[in-house]
């Protein structure tokens, strides 16, 4: 049991952060705990597409960097990030309680933590507590702060019907981007490549740096879109 409350409490933390900044029109509720579990389902078809596109991939690329690099940002972060986007662009989405931008950015949250709760109880259960405690301040965090890059986009693109395709992309674009970058360079120094030019240390530093910098980053998204929410709430109800 103790497992199982170490896989869900960062999600939970993280969830709970991201309500609580949504301070001038929180979605429903019930919305959010649907955003949540279809998170979880979507964790279903990206292990089905990894699973098989991984087979397709050993079969035309022998293992070199070319296929580390293939393997993290098309067969790991793009499958894994559009199956989430897939989940907001078709439930919450079209809401009429998607009404300001910063809804992007939790709902985008939401069923990433979905996801990534899903995977972190897999990964806690087959690996122990110590992996539990490594991913509850690194893997999790930053699924959260992929989902922050791309539900700003998601959120500019409901309030922008011309440029809605063109943003949505772009949200896909940076979650994949720094998504990739994050894996590519755990799997470049767990798997010993680069030896010759750099030590797995440097490899997780650079992993690291891309977290941080992820981090960061969305931590600036949402102080953006709250402004924007703030303006939005300002002029709804205004004081005099």
């Amino acid at each position: 049991m103790n497992l199982l409350y170490l896989s869900i409490a960062p999600g939970l933390a993280i969830m709970l952060y991201v309500y609580a900044k949504d301070k001038y029109n929180r979605e429903p509720v019930l919305h959010l705990i649907i955003s949540f579990f279809l998170g979880v389902f979507s964790a279903l078809p990206a292990v089905y597409i990894e699973f098989y596109s991984n087979q397709v991939l050993n079969q035309l690329v022998e293992v070199s960097l070319l296929h580390t690099f293939i393997m993290a940002f098309v067969v790991v972060a793009l499958t894994e990030e559009y199956c989430k986007y897939f989940m907001v662009r078709y439930y919450a989405y079209p809401k009429k309680t998607f009404d300001e931008p910063f809804d992007g950015i939790v709902y985008c949250v939401m069923v990433s933590m979905g996801f990534a709760t899903i995977e972190n109880i897999g990964y806690v259960y087959q690996h122990g507590a110590s992996t539990g405690l490594i991913r509850m301040f690194l893997s999790v965090p930053a699924h959260a702060s992929f989902a922050v890059m791309m539900g700003y986009y998601v959120g500019l693109a409901k309030f922008n019907p011309p440029r809605a395709y063109l943003l949505r992309l772009t949200g896909i674009f940076f979650a994949v981007i720094f998504h990739g970058t994050y894996d590519c360079l755990l799997f470049l120094g767990e798997n010993g490549q680069l030896s010759e030019y750099a030590s797995g240390g440097m490899l997780i530093v650079g992993a690291l740096s891309s977290y941080i910098i992820g981090v960061r980053l969305s931590l600036k998204a949402i102080r953006k879109q709250q402004l924007h929410s703030k303006q939005l709430h300002d002029r709804r109800f205004p004081l005099f």
